[in-house]
């Protein structure tokens, strides 16, 4: 069976829903009379593989709702909350209709997104929240899967190892999140021990640099979790120039291509998937359809898989790492399908 067959609504329901919908407001346009809306989606950085798989899933959505217009726009990088915080309060001084966000630092952005509910503009966080949260996030479980990581170093390392932590962005929801449950995950191994716990500020040189300054500390690491896209790929390089692959096992975040080819050629053991188009493509659906038909907005959790080289060709694990308008990862018990006709 096709990943689109397991995970799509059927076209069979969606002949029978779609119409269904069109009779309150719902279904794959924009309802009649309804007016352009202006959608601003900012991400943590733009040039990343990541967050380009972010904006597929909010102009797919776009496109499929109809009368909706992405405003796409991010600093370059993820270090940059100074630069973030001026492109949203642009935003915001422009009268977007919603404005959905991913939060580079979880205290320094509460400000925004307060202003944005002073000015009566839905606000949403996609990926990264803030602290306290009082918007609906949609995102992965991060703790979970840095949780998983710990597991996955277990049984690779058969219970017994020195490893370390390369964080990206301390300060930020994601790094804390994926920080804490790799942390409380590597308690359920006492045979793992975590002996170096460094960041490289989401910089694939610094990711470099500190990964051979960790392996000079300790040349006989055994583990290695780098926790977001530049990490795992400044990591995979100080590995290869060491001639550790294989001695020293490397668990990713992410899938940049970069990251799929050391996981084919070995330099990478396995990578922990989110599904960035879904957070996107949800996100979008979500705005749109509390501004046109009052529909209530909750946090969701759009997933975490373990991708290795056993698994990255089958079907449901192309759909997440290639994803597109035409086969969207979404299961078929995501919330805001019914509001959009996928054919």
């Amino acid at each position: 069976m096709s990943f689109r067959a397991r995970w799509m609504v059927p076209a069979a329901v969606l002949a029978v829903l779609v119409p269904a919908l069109a009779g309150c407001g719902g279904g794959g346009g924009s309802a009649p009379g309804s007016k352009q809306l202006t959608i601003a989606v900012v991400p943590k950085a733009v040039g990343f593989d990541y967050w380009t798989h972010v904006k597929d899933g909010a102009e797919c959505a776009a496109q499929k709702l109809g009368n909706v217009k992405i405003e796409w726009n991010g600093v370059s990088q993820e270090t940059d909350v100074t630069g973030q915080l001026n492109l949203l309060n642009g935003s915001l001084q422009r009268g977007v209709d919603s404005l959905i966000y991913a939060a580079t630092d979880a205290q320094a952005l509460v400000p925004v997104t307060q202003k944005a509910q002073q000015a009566k503009i839905p606000v949403y966080n996609i990926d990264s929240g803030t602290t306290p949260q009082n918007v609906p996030l949609f995102a992965t479980d991060n703790i979970k899967g840095a949780q998983q990581v710990a597991q996955i170093m277990n049984e690779k390392l058969n219970g017994h190892g020195s490893v370390a932590l390369l964080e990206f962005q301390p300060g930020s929801m994601t790094n804390n999140q994926r920080k804490q449950g790799f942390v409380d995950g590597l308690k359920q191994y006492p045979g793992l021990n975590l002996v170096a716990d460094q960041a490289d500020h989401s910089d694939s040189n610094q990711a470099l640099d500190v990964t051979n300054n960790i392996l000079t500390a300790h040349p006989d690491l055994n583990g290695l979790f780098g926790s977001n896209e530049p990490s795992v790929i400044g990591a995979s390089q100080a590995i290869k120039q060491r001639g550790q692959q294989g001695k020293t096992v490397l668990v990713g975040w992410d899938a940049a291509p970069d990251e799929l080819n050391g996981l084919k050629s070995g330099e990478i053991s396995a990578l922990i998937v989110q599904n960035p188009f879904r957070m996107g493509f949800d996100s979008v659906i979500a705005a749109v359809q509390h501004i046109r038909q009052n529909v209530n907005v909750t946090n969701e959790d759009t997933g975490v898989y373990t991708v290795t080289s056993q698994n990255m060709n089958d079907r449901e694990i192309q759909a997440i790492l290639q994803p597109s308008c035409a086969n969207p990862p979404l299961p078929p018990d995501d919330p805001w399908l019914k509001y959009v006709n996928m054919k």
